[in-house]
């Protein structure tokens, strides 16, 4: 497992799809997975230190683990087949679960849990930026602090 970190949400054009863009921390490589709007908006908002005057499904979740003492460890991208990702919540003392790397990453970041990604997932669909494309991730990351997550509202 190698962690990554959270660089941001955008909007993929013409698609209009949203993408969540990661980055392998101790590595060059960057993880892209389209996710829904939702799931976009919820990492935006956490990302830009937004709180909804009511919990999102995300802050609910992070709720009832801290309720139930039942701490998110960390999560862990593990699998990648037809084109779909697939993640596991660990939590507490050894219980994993299922969930879609976007829930996943909105629930990690809202606890400061870190995102791992299996090796070999980050073999098969992780990108490596060339140098002389850096300035594109810049630009990304602008874009980011320009985006509100009202952006990504269907």
């Amino acid at each position: 497992m190698r962690e990554l970190s959270v660089v941001g949400v955008r909007v993929e054009l013409p698609s209009n799809q949203p993408i969540v863009l990661l980055r392998e921390v101790d590595g060059d490589r960057y993880l892209p997975i389209w996710i829904g709007a939702v799931e976009a908006t919820a990492i935006a908002y956490e990302q830009q230190g937004v709180k909804p005057a009511r919990p999102l499904t995300h802050d609910l979740l992070r709720d009832i683990l801290a309720a139930l003492k039942a701490p998110l460890k960390a999560v862990e991208i593990t699998e990648l087949k037809d084109n779909v990702f697939y993640a596991d919540l660990l939590i507490g003392d050894n219980l994993r679960v299922s969930a879609r790397p976007s829930d996943s990453i909105a629930l990690a970041l809202r606890v400061g849990a870190p995102i791992r990604c299996a090796d070999q997932v980050l073999t098969e669909a992780g990108i490596v930026i060339p140098d002389e494309q850096e300035d594109e991730v810049e630009k990304f990351r602008e874009f980011l602090d320009q985006v509100r997550p009202e952006d990504f509202a269907g």
